[in-house]
């Protein structure tokens, strides 16, 4: 469950503009556009050519492989050499700044005439960085060109003809005279002197380098017009799938040349940003929740976005006709089962127009006829959705309207009936699309489980108090069970008046309690008359007992993988209100001490939909109208109005998108429902006996 859970709430945890996922459905579905001509062989070295005989549509260059231009690159570099420059001022500086130290620390003119000598023989064999030194080791040949005179003549030179400045110093040092002291020449830090006056020319070298490799051939011939490529058997070898991938390559680049490419791309961009984007703005004006709602954003573009990639694919192996064995009509389905009709009609059509422009034109207006009638007739048969039942009667009936819609296409375009015999594959696939259709039934279940969503089928199945969670809370808390059922009657009417989800709030009011058969008797609906198990617990106690009903609750339907839509009826039919019979209790019974609320508030959250705000409206005034001393219209009314009233100061339905009007509408249908609920019964006259009479005998 923990990874189901993860996975359902993707689309509210991505922090991405709504905008964004279409603009990445409309450049998905353009990666899989079908191209005209393009490549469709499999084949792979060393294996037979399934295929027929292949010649050459048109001439074009063997590309060489990637490995043999590695090859070649790799022998230039083998022989590449890297350019060097020399910086002549810097021996000079060095040298002169030596001597001026030297002269001023009072060295001896012996040792600065010995070090000026070695300074200029080192310098003139050149200095280089330890770190290029290195680099110039790891080469083939160890040399590198020399740029002695800065006058781009460059000789080449040998690594081991150069100093590092520690083999420099090393030089000097072992070059000493026997009237050197070396400790004292060790003293005079010669290594402040010692700068590398040899190094590297990167513009030059990389210049030379990118020439060289530019210089590479990348064709190793051509294959003319009408040459044969290869045959059916003949074995795939290194030459023969070079001449291949070269076919693909040249084939891919001469995609729509008669249609302008460009302009064909472009074409098609515009009109699938088109349709998508009018899916959008059709969202953001009509169905503004669910754009809002990242999760259904995404599923609604899933739906849009799989069929015109099956299409595309299919549409790339020419097999136009299998295209009715795809079952179009599942999006529909599913969009019409999780959101509603018109958002579900809204999509179809939009992918329906997409795959249409991957057809030939002669195919597209058949193709679309046939496809917004299956749409309309989706919609149709699934406009009262209560039993999984009706899936397989809709399939039914998409066969039916694809059998028919065909046969009527045929005889009003062609006017030849004979036409629908040699055509008899069609009828084919049309069964095989209701076979695949029918496998909706599944896809609602997978939906569900991955997307969160609750369908009206599973929610009307949940909701029959013949399951087993229900019939456990008849038996264990039959109080409680009734206080539910009566929620429910509550909220559906309500419900239906101001446009909310009548089924899921209805199936929430009846498992929104089921955490009281945790300690049933200590809820006042289950309890015998002169019996209160609170009597000896202190109000804290109390409080924690009755406001743990809601943690249990949430276990019992994890429990029961019971979905997140009713586990939030759960979790928030008291929001974060107080128990306020303990909570005043123990206020009034230590009016010196500070209160912490937090022993006497439920968990929350507060109620964050309109159906689950129904419910804790619904819950409260159900509850209360039980301990009206006299029932009556004007009590009812004050009952419901107060409570409700209680609920909008304390903030409880602050977070839900509910509106007065709603609430004032809410009231009254509540007032309604409790008079009708609540009434009382007349009186039975009992039959007076007549003095006088005789009972009648009977035989």
């Amino acid at each position: 469950m923990g990874q189901i859970d993860k996975i359902k709430g993707i689309g509210q945890r991505i922090k991405i503009p709504t905008p964004v996922f279409f603009i990445l459905t409309i450049l998905v579905i353009m990666f899989f556009l079908p191209r005209e001509g393009k490549y469709r062989y499999s084949y792979a070295e060393n294996r037979p050519w399934q295929y027929g005989l292949l010649t050459a549509p048109f001439k074009f260059h063997i590309h060489k492989s990637e490995a043999q231009i590695q090859q070649e690159k790799d022998s230039i570099m083998h022989t590449y050499l890297p350019y060097y420059k020399t910086n002549n001022i810097t021996p000079k500086k060095s040298t002169t700044q030596f001597q001026s130290d030297a002269k001023a620390k009072s060295v001896s003119e012996e040792y600065i005439s010995y070090i000026t000598r070695k300074f200029n023989e080192i310098y003139k064999a050149g200095i280089i960085s330890t770190g290029d030194y290195e680099k110039i080791q790891q080469l083939p040949k160890k040399q590198l060109l020399l740029d002695e005179n800065n006058d781009n003549r460059v000789t080449p030179r040998y690594l081991a003809s150069f100093y590092t400045p520690k083999q420099a110093y090393e030089k000097i040092i072992d070059d000493a005279p026997g009237y050197i002291d070396i400790k004292h020449l060790q003293s005079i830090n010669l290594n402040d002197y010692l700068e590398v006056n040899i190094t590297f020319d990167e513009d030059r070298s990389s210049n030379d380098k990118k020439d060289k490799l530019q210089q590479i051939p990348l064709y190793e011939g051509e294959v003319q017009y009408g040459e044969k490529i290869i045959d059916r058997g003949e074995i795939v070898d290194a030459r023969l799938k070079n001449i291949l991938d070269s076919y693909t390559n040249e084939a891919a680049d001469k995609v729509g040349t008669k249609a302008k490419p460009g302009w064909l791309m472009l074409g098609e961009l515009v009109m699938i940003t088109i349709l998508i984007m009018a899916l959008m703005i059709y969202l953001m004006f009509y169905r503004i929740e669910e754009y809002r709602n990242r999760r259904n954003v995404i599923f609604i573009l899933l739906m849009v976005g799989i069929f015109p990639i099956i299409t595309g694919l299919m549409a790339d192996t020419k097999m136009f006709m299998l295209m009715y064995l795809v079952p179009f009509a599942v999006p529909t389905i599913l969009v019409r089962t999780f959101i509603d009709s018109r958002t579900a009609m809204t999509t179809h059509l939009t992918t329906i127009m997409i795959c249409a422009l991957m057809l030939p034109m002669g195919q597209m207006a058949q193709f679309i006829i046939l496809q917004i009638l299956v749409g309309f007739m989706c919609i149709f048969s699934l406009k009262n959705l209560s039993e999984r039942s009706q899936l397989v009667y809709c399939s039914l009936l998409i066969l039916i309207t694809y059998i028919i819609t065909y046969t009527a296409w045929i005889l009003c375009t062609d006017g030849d009936i004979s036409l629908i015999r040699e055509n008899w594959r069609m009828y084919l696939y049309f069964c095989i699309n209701f076979v695949f259709v029918t496998f909706a039934y599944l896809l609602v279940y997978m939906c569900e489980r991955v997307f969160g969503f609750i369908s009206e089928v599973s929610m009307i199945e949940l909701s029959n108090t013949n399951r087993p969670l229900l019939q456990q809370l008849s038996e264990v808390a039959p109080g409680t069970f009734q206080h539910s059922m009566q929620v429910s009657t509550l909220v559906v009417s309500a419900a239906h008046r101001i446009g909310a989800n009548a089924t899921l709030v209805r199936t929430g009011a009846l498992y929104h309690d089921i955490g009281k058969m945790v300690n049933p008797i200590f809820f006042t609906e289950n309890q015998i008359e002169g019996f209160n198990p609170h009597a000896g617990l202190s109000e804290k106690e109390s409080a924690r007992i009755i406001i743990d009903h809601v943690t249990e609750g949430v276990k019992i339907a994890k429990k029961h993988n019971l979905p997140q839509q009713i586990i939030d009826f759960i979790e928030t039919h008291h929001g974060k209100g107080k128990a306020k019979y303990f909570y005043n209790s123990y206020v009034n019974r230590h009016p010196e001490e500070e209160v912490d609320e937090a022993d006497f508030t439920y968990p929350g959250p507060n109620p964050f939909t309109r159906e689950t705000a129904i419910l804790m409206m619904a819950d409260t005034v159900e509850a209360a109208s039980r301990s009206l001393k006299e029932v009556s219209k004007e009590s009812i009314t004050e009952l419901v109005n107060r409570l409700i009233d209680g609920q909008l100061s304390d903030g409880l339905l602050r977070n839900a998108p509910i509106t007065f009007k709603d609430i004032e509408i809410v009231k009254e249908v509540f007032c309604e429902k409790l008079i009708s609920m609540n009434h009382m019964r007349i009186a039975y006259p009992e039959l007076k006996k007549q003095l006088g009479a005789e009972t009648p005998h009977v035989e």
